[in-house]
């Protein structure tokens, strides 16, 4: 989908030139590697200059520091949400549930600074991070009931239970990533058993 010439709420949306196009990709990608290295508060002056524009340009697509923040973060988030669409035709429904996430892992260890961020400044754009989680549920719930489908995850595991254990092993191996495949592993053993507690029914 085309993206709009500017964030600012309110803004007649019009396509981009071929190279504002450029110039917006490029700033998407610097400001994703600065913020992800730096946190909330990295230069906007450093990431114009590593996208190879003017600060003038930064600004006109990206008005302000939430604007940026905001493109950064939703960009990630639809990147997500697509993979997840890519893994349903890819790998057996556990196999894609379990890559899904170590890549949901992935994110939240790098963009949770960046939605804490945005949730604590008045400056929301049109999209904000609560309606993000909202599109990471469904994600997460599309993997989770197929493989529930396919019979290879016991059915009384709900989404919000699922993101809430990998939210959990992010924030506990966010000093040692190496340690959360193992973590995850052990929460899929326990997807995988087939003897559901009497009394539970399919959670949502």
């Amino acid at each position: 989908m085309t993206k709009p010439e500017t964030s600012v709420p309110g803004a007649v949306q019009r396509p981009m030139r071929a190279d504002a196009r450029r110039n917006y990709d490029r700033l998407l990608a610097a400001a994703r590697d600065a913020f992800a290295a730096y946190g909330a508060d990295a230069s906007l002056d450093d990431i114009a200059r590593s996208a190879g524009v003017g600060n003038a340009t930064l600004y006109r697509h990206f008005p302000s520091r939430e604007a940026l923040l905001d493109a950064v973060f939703r960009d990630r988030v639809h990147t997500l949400c697509a993979h997840a669409e890519e893994l349903h035709g890819r790998e057996s429904p556990d196999e894609a549930l379990v890559t899904w996430l170590r890549a949901l892992v992935v994110h939240v260890t790098t963009y949770r600074g960046l939605a804490a961020w945005l949730m604590s400044t008045a400056a929301w754009q049109v999209e904000s991070p609560a309606s993000c989680q909202e599109l990471i549920h469904a994600a997460g719930k599309s993997l989770l009931v197929r493989a529930q489908q396919s019979g290879a995850v016991r059915p009384d595991v709900g989404t919000s239970q699922l993101l809430r254990f990998t939210n959990a092993i992010a924030l506990a191996t966010e000093q040692t990533p190496g340690e959360a495949d193992q973590l995850l592993s052990l929460v899929m053993d326990g997807l995988r058993q087939t003897s559901p507690p009497p009394g539970f029914s399919p959670a949502t």
